[in-house]
């Protein structure tokens, strides 16, 4: 699903830059949903609130298990960013990247970017790293030599035979996580997360939730919504991923999208007066599938990195994609697809595929994003294993999106192999009825999170309200555009809900 780029974090390990401590008042049963007494020693929980580089960092201590609360428990890593004007703090405003598998953690150290400056000075910003996330009991399926090949994997078979091996290689993925990833893997679906969640909430002394939710945040925003309605605050959900969505749907949707974008960044890079590609959006687009072929073919040099010596079209789809998330990485696109046309050289488009993987040219992985995203995917969405399912879906995509089709297409294969089954509910349509009024925001030329789908999210949900912003890249508060801005932080700040429909 749609993976953002989160900013290095400054608070590492618990003992690092120890300065001072700060309590959370104890959690009263008042904050704890009525119906959940078996879960008490984890709602009245108190944080120990420690002094670290971005802020102050604290562990959770949640269920590995919701069925069995008295069983094993794990930490939930947390940073929070004190609010810069304290004598007129509001609370606390929780924050989610997206992925699945962004680290809340590193968010809220960007809590300067995330958030407007009003909103900054009058909230704390606090950010998790959800189970099996980052510093969360995070999930480990293989070692990163491992990874590499996986993530080189050709996305696009051409015939039976290649369809196999992509089955082979995905099924030993799902064999690899379940062999060593331990009992955590059965419980890191969506609901679980949810549910952490809302013991957060209760651990910082909030009666309700204010949220702001970015991409698969989104979705996690919406099942908090279905499971603890009456607790829900002040909601922005950016880049919506609707919860009835199939994993088919969420594949062809963001085919189509980033398709979308991909013409938007050949506009772009003609504009730019030096394209690679061609003088037309047809010849750029069209030259761009050919170039993809190229990779496919034959892979392409690569400098100076530790175990990637040639860049495959797995790879250079990652590259190309990431650029598509921020149009201020267009004109790096631009520049790494020269070095490959008129010099053979694809280091500049590994580099930007490394920052899609949260991986360095040493060939070590800073997040565990590109694991934990099939760990949460695979439990919350059903997915067939049978091969003539993808083809048909292949051509599916190919029709409505003739360029990134194919690669989307079969990415979500690993899911069919994947166990344990599916326990995160499935796809499914959440109305939250009763809830406060949820903000719902959608970018018209977003590439992960098609616009249609923020106006599907919004119509489901019983207080949805819809906010577009007319642009490129991937979200919109706090990236290029103070109508969205502005509304956003009135939202926050005193609740004015904005016109349902307002368009920026």
């Amino acid at each position: 699903m749609a993976l953002v780029a989160t900013l290095a974090s400054g608070c590492t390990e618990l003992g690092d830059q120890i300065l001072g401590r700060t309590p959370t008042p104890s959690a009263g049963t008042d904050l704890m949903p009525e119906g959940l007494e078996e879960l008490a020693t984890f709602y009245e929980q108190r944080l120990d609130w420690v002094a670290c580089g971005a802020g102050e960092c604290a562990e959770l201590t949640v269920p590995l298990n919701y069925a069995e609360p008295d069983g094993e428990t794990i930490e939930i890593s947390l940073l929070k960013v004190p609010a810069s004007g304290p004598r007129n703090r509001i609370g606390s405003i929780v924050v989610n990247p997206g992925g699945p598998g962004g680290s809340g953690v590193d968010y809220a150290a960007a809590a300067d970017f995330i958030v407007g400056p009003d909103v900054r000075r009058r909230y704390d910003v606090v950010g998790f790293d959800p189970r099996g996330v980052g510093r969360s009991a995070p999930i480990d399926c293989v070692p990163d030599a491992e990874l590499d090949d996986f993530l080189g994997t050709d996305p696009t078979p051409d015939d039976a035979a290649e369809e196999q091996q992509f089955a082979d290689v995905t099924a030993g993925f799902a064999k690899a996580c379940a062999a060593n990833a331990g009992p955590l893997l059965a419980h890191v679906s969506t609901v679980d997360a949810a549910k952490d969640m809302d013991i957060l909430r209760a651990a910082l002394g909030e009666e309700k939730l204010t949220y702001l939710g970015k991409s698969y945040g989104t979705y996690l925003g919406t099942v908090y919504a279905e499971q603890f309605t009456d607790r829900v605050g002040r909601f922005v959900l950016d880049g919506a991923v609707p919860p009835d969505l199939t994993s088919q749907e969420v594949g062809i949707g963001q085919a189509e999208g980033f398709d979308r974008a991909t013409k938007a960044w050949a506009q772009d890079c003609i504009d730019s007066g030096s394209c690679p590609l061609g003088d037309t959006v047809d010849e750029v687009v069209t030259g761009m599938g050919d170039l993809m072929r190229r990779f496919d073919a034959e892979p392409v040099p690569v400098r100076g990195d530790s175990r990637v010596t040639s860049m495959s079209e797995g790879w250079a789809a990652l590259g190309v994609a990431v650029a598509m998330y921020d149009q201020g990485m267009w004109s790096m696109l631009t520049d790494a697809l020269g070095d490959v046309v008129e010099r053979d050289d694809a280091t500049a488009l590994m580099a930007l595929a490394n920052r899609y993987a949260d991986r360095t040219s040493s060939g070590s992985y800073t997040g565990n994003i590109m694991e934990a995203i099939f760990a949460v995917n695979c439990l919350d969405r059903a997915e067939s294993d049978n091969l003539d399912d993808f083809r048909a879906a292949q051509a599916e995509a190919d029709r409505r999106a003739p360029l990134w089709g194919r690669f989307i297409s079969w990415s979500s294969l690993t899911c069919g192999f994947w166990e344990p089954d599916v326990v995160g509910g499935g796809a499914r349509t959440i109305a939250a009825a009763g809830s406060a009024p949820i903000v719902v925001i959608g970018t018209t030329r977003d590439p992960a999170t098609p616009y249609e789908w923020s106006e599907r999210l919004a119509d489901q949900l019983e207080s949805g309200v819809l906010v577009s912003f007319d642009g490129d890249g991937h979200t919109a508060y706090m990236r290029s555009n103070s109508c969205v801005d502005k509304a956003i932080d009135a939202f926050y700040l005193s609740g004015t809900v904005p016109e349902d429909g307002l368009r920026c």
